[in-house]
């Protein structure tokens, strides 16, 4: 059996409310061995970012993590700021969605990368700048050597972004988290960077964490597919058997809402009626239960959905698929 690079089982992430705790993410289970992959997907709010962020003790000061929370079997979920130091960057590391706001614009790229590898490890400045140029190099830059004296803002987004990559590369971790890393970029320039994450993963036998909103693009990762919604999981699987046999109707409705290359006129998109709701506000029911056509009346609104075996594999959390299976469904 290989042991679980990072293993996390009923997250929640709280923050204070005028009537108690506010949870912004509620109930969060997986486990990712070496080299494996994890797409987290939803909507803007449904808590993707910040589960990443508490998975590098990052979360804000006023959030408070609880449940299962281990890396190679020891505990994170009291470390202190101390105590995260050495895991971040040496062992996971995060790509984050603007590089322009994660790199230093008053520092040269290869003062930052220089900077973050000498501060995981003991070496001489010519060997971290030797790695600097080595990891600009695997993100694809052209002529790393020569990156090393540009400025962030002389770069274009998408090689800022391949810098970003590289800084998270340079230590050497064993988990990269990429947090919606190619929402800001063209269409052409997501599809090298999912190319290059995919690539990176294989070479360096490195485990992956992808944040996203695009199922399609979560589809061109592969791996495991958590869906979420108001910072509850409402779906988990391997994503193309996901993506194939969606089975809750969050799910569908995201698949059914966006472009594709493969969207044409005589299939109108269909957007989700409504707004998600503010983090904390879903109660004790199913939380996409005031969006969802097919809600059980009576059930939906006091009762939070137990998980349901779709297939081998593939588990949703939804009252009128355990009620009615896929018939009832939309």
């Amino acid at each position: 059996m290989t042991t679980p690079l990072l293993t996390v089982q009923d997250l929640a992430v709280s923050f204070p409310g005028q009537s108690g705790p506010v949870r912004a993410v509620d109930g969060a289970s997986f486990e990712l061995n070496p080299g494996g992959r994890l797409v987290i997907a939803g909507e803007s709010g449904s808590g993707k970012s910040l589960l990443c962020r508490s998975l590098l003790g990052i979360q804000p000061e006023t959030a408070t993590v609880s449940g299962k929370l281990e890396w190679k079997g020891q505990s994170l979920v009291s470390l202190s700021r101390d105590q995260w130091r050495p895991l971040r960057g040496a062992s996971i590391a995060m790509i984050f969605q603007d590089p322009t706001a994660a790199l230093n614009p008053l520092l040269s790229v290869g003062r930052q990368i220089i900077d973050a590898i000498r501060a995981h490890r003991r070496c001489p400045r010519d060997e971290a700048r030797a790695r600097a140029v080595e990891v600009l190099g695997m993100a694809g830059l052209p002529d790393p050597e020569h990156r090393l004296t540009n400025y962030p803002s002389e770069l274009s987004g998408g090689m800022r972004q391949r810098v970003a990559i590289a800084l998270a590369l340079s230590a050497g971790p064993e988990l990269i988290i990429a947090d919606e890393a190619t929402t800001n970029l063209d269409v052409s320039i997501q599809a090298q960077i999912v190319k290059l994450l995919r690539r990176l993963r294989l070479d360096l036998e490195v485990a992956l964490i992808f944040v996203t909103h695009d199922l399609d693009l979560a589809a061109e990762v592969g791996g495991d597919l958590m869906v979420m919604y108001a910072g509850q999981p409402v779906e988990m699987g391997d994503v193309q058997a996901v993506l194939a046999d969606p089975c809750h109707p969050y799910t569908r409705g995201l698949l059914r809402s966006a472009p594709t290359l493969r969207t044409t006129r005589e299939v109108p998109l269909q957007p989700i009626p409504g707004q998600a709701p503010k983090p904390g506000s879903v109660g004790a029911g199913a939380p996409f239960r005031d969006r969802c056509p097919v809600a059980v009346e009576g059930v939906c609104a006091l009762q939070r959905p137990g998980w349901s075996q779709a297939a081998p594999g593939h588990r949703v959390a939804c009252h009128r698929f355990e009620k009615d299976g896929r018939a009832g469904l939309p």
